[in-house]
């Protein structure tokens, strides 16, 4: 289970702590004592290898660290995309966010950058060095790798969206190493990459599902769909090729779920979502792993500001809130915006499990933890151990949707992806013929931004596709121009990439010319 993860991770964090103690110590014995782990003598037994990997899986954690008061590192994928406001005023960094005025000197966009770099450093140390242990059982080797390089083709993935060209490094670093400040490769090269490590992971021999939270062929597949279809999409424009390769990879977990439903499904109800003992399972096909012994669930920041929510009592920030406006653009019976039903939330009950009172507004209810934070007559056991969604079996069938329209049009299996979301929410679909592949492509797009809302996934749509959603007009913006309703504030052409943190760039002179607008 996950918890193998965590204290794997943790015995590999001793360990360099340990290493770190020996940096500048002469030796008092004459004699090695060959219990001592050092450098050279750890990545010597197959525990090694797992301890490494776990070590990997746990830097995907970053985006739940701090960036200031009352803020965390995700917030960079949702503040700057219109569908979320504020209710605090103490974090500037957040606020410039918001405004869309951020630069390199946010902390969000340092922390992201150093976070993503570190899962790559440590998943280029298992590459390296995982592969000279012996003896060691080749299937065990072999899935190790697989999964390293899955991790470090999500890290990629993330970084080249973001900052488009960045620096590629695929060995481990010290301050010695020849290309120890690189420049920033194209966008091109990245995803050449990225694309070579996920094919790699397919290969090794993962489960289609993993209940550790580990990556699976499931999530590999997956990921190589999301893959495909954005570089089908801007930057890279690859068009109808890649739309097609979207399209088969998609399929291919598609018909594993069909002919697999008990291993892969959508949940039948919203708030299965968000319930903990469903992580890693069934609609959940890779998460990111937390467990309050290392680390809670970080998504606290969408708790109303200072309202008795929890068995906290008043003790959120409201950093992170729906606006009005995207709240009312559900269509009229969406299940998913019904009050504690679907993904929001309108009353909650004194303390987590009191009387129930009105929140005043809406909020977001897709992380919250009913077991850990209570519910009605429920007190919680105050153990936020839910995950953190980056793929769901629904987003499959989206990218399933998107993709095959884009190259042939609506096909039966497209409006059938579709209407599964939406059957779901309580919401009627039309038959096939009901669609052109202009009208499909818009409920598809709409189905995006309402199913897949506060999961750090729809900044990825606005800049893939160049557009984004407008509540008001139930259509579509370009990019350039669309005013944001969180702030009132314009979209400009610099927003399609963040700009390169400030203190890398200084760090780094070879990490030049600064992403253009900044």
């Amino acid at each position: 289970m996950k918890d193998n993860i965590y204290n794997k991770a943790g015995r590999l964090f001793l360990f360099g702590a340990f290493v770190a103690g020996l940096v500048g110590c002469s030796s008092f014995l004459d004699e090695e004592d060959p219990s001592n782990l050092t450098p050279e003598s750890f990545y010597t037994i197959p525990d090694h290898a797992e301890a490494a990997l776990a070590s990997v899986y746990a830097d995907t954690r970053f985006v739940g660290g701090g960036a200031g008061i009352f803020s965390a590192t995700w917030q960079l994928l949702e503040a700057p995309t219109g569908t979320s406001t504020t209710e605090t005023a103490q974090n500037s960094d957040l606020n410039n966010l918001y405004g869309l005025i951020y630069d390199g000197r946010t902390q969000h966009v340092i922390n992201y950058w150093n976070g993503l770099y570190k899962v790559i450093a440590q998943a280029n140390l298992v590459l390296e060095k995982v592969p000279a242990i012996t003896p060691m059982d080749a299937a065990q080797k072999t899935k190790i790798l697989g999964e390293a390089r899955f991790l470090r083709a999500w890290a990629y993935f993330y970084a080249v969206r973001l900052w488009g060209d960045v620096p590629l490094v695929v060995l481990p670093q010290t301050a010695s190493s020849e290309n120890f400040k690189p420049a920033p490769a194209s966008q091109e090269e990245v995803y050449a990459l990225i694309l070579e490590d996920l094919k790699a992971a397919e290969a090794a021999g993962l489960p289609w599902m993993d209940v550790s939270g580990r990556a699976s062929l499931a999530a590999t597949k997956s990921m190589l769909a999301k893959v495909y279809l954005t570089m089908a999409g801007f930057p890279l424009s690859k068009g109808a090729s890649h739309y097609q390769m979207a399209a088969d990879k998609a399929k291919e977990v598609v018909d594993y779920a069909n002919n697999n439903p008990q291993s892969i499904n959508l949940f039948p109800t919203y708030t299965a979502i968000h319930d903990e003992k469903n992580d890693n399972k069934l609609e959940h096909i890779f998460m990111l792993q937390y467990n309050v012994i290392v680390s809670g669930n970080p998504m606290n920041d969408m708790f109303p500001n200072f309202k008795p929510v929890t068995f906290a009592g008043p003790s959120g920030t409201g950093s992170t809130v729906p606006t009005e406006v995207f709240y009312e653009s559900y269509e009229p019976g969406d299940i998913r915006a019904i009050n504690q039903q679907g993904f929001f939330y309108t009353t909650y009950y004194q303390n987590g499990s009191g009387a129930e009172f009105d929140l005043g507004a809406p909020y977001i209810f897709k992380h919250f933890n009913q077991l850990a934070l209570g519910t009605k007559d429920q007190p919680g056991n105050r153990n936020n151990n839910l995950n953190v969604p980056l793929i769901r079996f629904a987003e499959v069938l989206l990218i399933y949707a998107e993709a095959q329209n884009e190259v042939g049009g609506p096909n039966a299996l497209a409006v059938e992806s579709l209407k599964r979301i939406r059957d779901r929410a309580g919401l009627t679909t039309p038959a096939l013929g009901g669609f052109t592949a202009d009208t499909f492509r818009d409920a598809v797009l709409r189905e995006r931004w309402h199913e897949l809302s506060y999961e750090q996934i729809t900044w990825f749509d606005m800049l893939r596709l160049r557009k984004v959603y407008n509540e008001a007009t139930n259509g579509f913006d370009q990019f350039v121009g669309h005013i944001n309703p969180s702030s009132n504030q314009a979209l400009q052409a610099k927003h399609y990439l963040m700009p390169y943190p400030l203190p890398e760039m200084q760090n780094n002179p070879n990490l030049t010319p600064q992403n253009p607008g900044y």
